[in-house]
């Protein structure tokens, strides 16, 4: 059988790298087609992982992602016509949706983000199944919608999948002498970002220059940091990230995914944007390993983080062993179910 995985951002290289391998293991044939997305085409290659690069973002706002979605629908098309896969696969998923409803091939869209109200829009209606985890909140087609008790997250990192390394997570920046802390800022231009903004460079600088006081700061950016502050860029390898993040004392940031990555390594995580996720919210309500701020300011930030840090790391440990317990190996899932899809059964223990 030959499947098509469909790349748009790092965060999809990861989720899907293990179902690849796993797909691969079993004879199947994979093709990946890819987006130039931040580091997700460097990631793939880091990863040996062949890929074809298919768009890249034309423009700011609805005008730019608009003109990015005919040229990409077009280009896997004509991929998909000469491949011949037997299903499609993708986060988020619409172009996948649309290039699978065109040429008749299964399309399995998995997703997270509830606020993709327009994404969603074009893209539910046409796919052959919608795959969420079970606290996902938004609307999804009734009988075309799969759930499942975890998050994309566990996909790459459950323990069946991922083991921190120290001395790699030292050789990539971590400071074995003092707390780490690691600060995500996000572009705002993604499909669900549309009328969003982030942390402004004041917030970010007041934040950094406090936390600095308390140990060595990490920032990941998608976009260029102020020249006051590009000391503290991660200066690390993004196939290392992981490992960097598991031995830190804290993640505070706008990315909701690395928030949850964090949650599920058991260590402690802010999110801290206007809109909020569904997967982050039940990490808070249910394990109280994520801190969701839909509203703040320094002070805000400096107090959660403060609470948050009272509590020992051993804590937060035995929070992630209680999530790992109500949750699933994603990557297994996620290899099966694209079996299944192509009418392959097999029995997973």
């Amino acid at each position: 059988m030959k499947f098509l995985f469909d790349i748009n951002h790092p965060a999809h290289v990861h989720f899907f790298r293990y179902p690849i391998a796993l797909l691969q293991g079993r004879g199947h044939e994979v093709v990946v087609t890819s987006r130039a997305k931040e580091m997700a085409m460097p990631l793939l290659d880091e990863l040996g992982i062949i890929h074809h690069p298919l768009s890249a973002l034309k423009g700011k706002g609805l005008l730019g992602l608009s003109r990015e979605l005919l040229q990409r629908d077009a280009a896997l098309y004509r991929i998909v016509r000469h491949e011949k896969p037997q299903v499609l696969a993708s986060i988020g998923g619409t172009f996948i949706a649309h290039v699978g409803w065109l040429t008749r091939t299964p399309s399995l869209v998995f997703y997270d983000t509830e606020n993709a109200r327009l994404q969603n829009a074009i893209t539910y209606p046409l796919a052959s199944q919608v795959i969420t985890p079970r606290c996902y909140r938004g609307w999804t087609p009734r009988h075309r919608t799969l759930r499942y008790d975890g998050y994309h997250e566990l996909s790459y990192l459950h323990p069946d999948r991922f083991t921190p390394d120290r001395h790699l997570a030292e050789q990539n920046g971590l400071d074995p002498t003092r707390d780490n802390f690691f600060i995500r800022c996000v572009s705002w231009q993604a499909n669900h970002d549309l009328g969003e903004k982030g942390w402004s460079t004041a917030l970010l600088g007041q934040l950094v220059s406090w936390l600095a006081t308390l140990g060595k700061v990490h920032i990941s950016s998608e976009t260029p940091l102020p020249t006051d502050l590009t000391g503290y860029a991660y200066p690390g390898k993004v196939s290392a990230v992981h490992h960097v993040m598991r031995y830190c004392r804290l993640f505070i940031g706008e990315s909701a995914t690395m928030a949850s990555e964090c949650a599920v390594l058991g260590v402690p995580a802010i999110y801290a944007a206007h809109t909020g996720r569904g997967y982050t919210d039940e990490q808070e309500q249910r394990y109280g390993l994520v801190a969701n701020l839909r509203e703040f300011d320094l002070d805000r930030l400096r107090e959660t983080i403060t609470a948050l840090l009272k509590r020992p790391t051993t804590d937060y440990q035995a929070r992630r062993q209680a999530l790992l317990v109500d949750t699933i190996d994603v990557a297994a899932f996620v290899a099966e179910r694209i079996e299944q899809a192509a009418g392959i059964s097999r029995c997973v223990a």
